[in-house]
């Protein structure tokens, strides 16, 4: 599967004019799973004058990193690629404002989405958790704007750690982006597992507060997407 989607996209970006090169010397590398290889040639090119503006290396250092994550003889050389995979996904993004190659990395964007939102979820209850937290949902919302349940996970987090400002701001860049996203059922599963989530969490807090009216416009957001799902339907009927 792999192996398919790594060309499909090799093929999207020979149509793309805009970047020069086409790094199919790092296709290569990443399909054959040398990934410490291609991240360590991705980064030449991401220091190169001659390509250092180009989005794709910026890329495979960070999906390299993250594949490097999940295996265990990595681990000792590279114990924070999981956090880098993030890194780089955010200056990928910054590179890649326009979108020209990202809608080709769905599957990675939804491993990635699903390795960072459980993560952060894993800390978000633990105050000692929440600086951790807070950088993965940071990073989600840096690389991936248009996915609403970040920015409200990001929003519980800094509340919890009093940072309310920061808070008020990234429930109105969730409020923009659940309004662009439309409905909802038609969002990747992993952008709807995370939502569904943060609304919970979020309606939660909200009541923990005493706004209870306020919790339940929230949860409201998720009301015909998630009622048939026992948490969400238990904090419905609660509100």
């Amino acid at each position: 599967m792999k192996k398919i989607f790594a060309a499909a996209t090799f093929l999207a970006a020979l149509s793309v004019q805009a970047q020069k090169h086409v790094y199919e010397d790092l296709l290569v590398l990443y399909v054959d799973e040398k990934y410490e290889k291609c991240m360590e040639k991705a980064l030449t090119y991401t220091e190169n004058d001659a390509t250092k503006k180009d989005a794709l290396p910026f890329l495979y250092v960070s999906m390299c990193n993250y594949e490097m994550s999940k295996l265990e003889k990595y681990a000792v050389d590279y114990p924070k690629a999981g956090r880098d995979a993030l890194k780089w996904a955010e200056k990928y993004r910054k590179k890649d404002k326009d979108k020209e190659f990202f809608n080709n990395y769905e599957d990675y964007w939804a491993s990635l989405n699903t390795m960072a939102g459980e993560t952060g979820e894993n800390l978000i209850d633990d105050p000692k958790g929440l600086s951790k937290a807070k950088a993965n949902f940071d990073a989600m919302t840096g690389y991936y704007p248009e996915n609403p349940g970040p920015w409200l996970m990001l929003a519980i987090v800094q509340y919890k750690s009093n940072l309310a400002k920061e808070g008020d701001l990234s429930v109105a860049a969730f409020d923009k982006a659940i309004a662009a996203a439309g409905d909802i059922k038609t969002l990747p599963k992993d952008q709807q597992k995370m939502l569904k989530n943060a609304l919970i969490r979020y309606a939660d807090l909200l009541v923990s507060k005493g706004d209870r009216s306020k919790a339940r416009k929230y949860a409201e957001i998720g009301k015909d997407a998630f009622m048939e799902e026992p948490d969400f339907k238990g904090l419905w009927e609660s509100l």
